[in-house]
């Protein structure tokens, strides 16, 4: 079954991601952010905007930044906030989502923002879900990740502007597998990026229909040359244990960002990355903590992009 994230009207009705949706809703939910910034991380001017809706964190894969940000919003405007704990739920004697969802939903929740393991979860929660209950997507399998996209873009949009036509950004590391880097990719051929460039080991690479119209190759250095931002992607352990990456030590000499290597980048080219961050592995700690590096703006704009969100999804009139 599927589900629109739209209304009729073309009003957001849930936010379940960034692929298909127009410049125009992005950029209004980007300004909205960038208006919100200033009170995100204090004070109760906003308090009332959401008083009396109820939004459930319906996490189940674990998360610090993600899922903290998103209480925190809902704090800010003013929403009841129920954290759901899958560890001492009844999914541990075999309930479903879905009706782990209905659950909660028939207790008055009007929201659940939902990370999941598996491809499309969100999407199938929401299709279940009575028709006015919102859903927002906290990252799905390897498919979608939302706000992380809208917060880099609202990084990017600070540090460059507002015309990304000018702009030249290198995705770098295990896209194969990437949520963010899938949400990033959507979200910079919605805002007109001037040129993608996407780099990384062959087989952790996605297959050409994700990268249409990207610059794709395997050499980090060549890929780094004029560059204005640089998204390097958290290197999964796992994909060494499965034998996709041959050592820890070759995968940053190959792919790893170090001080010397962007200097070939733009003298005020910035350096992002989704976090957490595996130091040493896909980035040196003097790129990580440089004069260059946006890491924790990314990490701060996640919450007024998360409130953004809410509002445009929650609030009434």
């Amino acid at each position: 079954m599927s589900v629109s994230q739209l209304h009729p009207d073309g009003r957001l009705q849930h936010l379940l991601t960034l692929d298909g949706l127009s410049t125009g809703i992005m950029e209004e939910l980007l300004d909205s952010a960038e208006a919100l910034r200033p009170h995100a991380h204090g004070g109760t001017v906003f308090r009332n905007v959401l008083a009396g809706r109820t939004l459930c964190t319906l996490f189940f894969e674990t998360s610090t930044r993600t899922r903290s940000s998103f209480q925190l919003a809902a704090i800010r405007l003013g929403a009841d906030t129920l954290v759901f704990d899958v560890s001492s739920s009844s999914t541990s004697k075999g309930e479903s989502p879905l009706d782990t969802m209905r659950t909660l939903e028939a207790m008055g929740v009007d929201a659940f923002v939902v990370r999941h393991a598996r491809d499309g979860a969100v999407a199938e929660l929401a299709a279940g879900a009575r028709p006015d209950t919102v859903f927002i997507n906290a990252g799905d399998g390897r498919s979608n990740h939302p706000t992380q996209g809208l917060l880099d873009m609202l990084t990017l949009r600070q540090r460059k502007g507002t015309d990304f036509s000018k702009l030249r950004v290198l995705i770098c590391g295990d896209v194969l597998h990437s949520r963010v880097a899938r949400s990033d990719l959507h979200a910079l051929r919605a805002l007109g990026t001037g040129e993608i460039r996407v780099c990384g080991p062959t087989n952790l690479l996605p297959d050409a229909s994700l990268l249409a119209g990207c610059r794709v190759g395997q050499d980090f250095d060549a890929a780094l040359d004029g560059v204005d931002a640089v998204i390097m992607l958290r290197l999964q352990r796992e994909r060494m244990e499965q034998g996709l990456v041959p050592s820890l030590e070759g995968y940053f000499h190959e792919f790893g960002l170090t001080p010397e290597r962007l200097r070939r980048a733009r003298p005020d080219a910035v350096v992002m990355h989704p976090g957490p961050m595996n130091r040493g592995v896909e980035i040196a700690d003097a790129v990580a903590d440089g004069p260059q590096s946006v890491i924790f703006d990314q990490v701060g704009n996640g919450l007024p992009v998360r409130m953004a969100v809410l509002r445009t999804l929650l609030a009434s009139g």
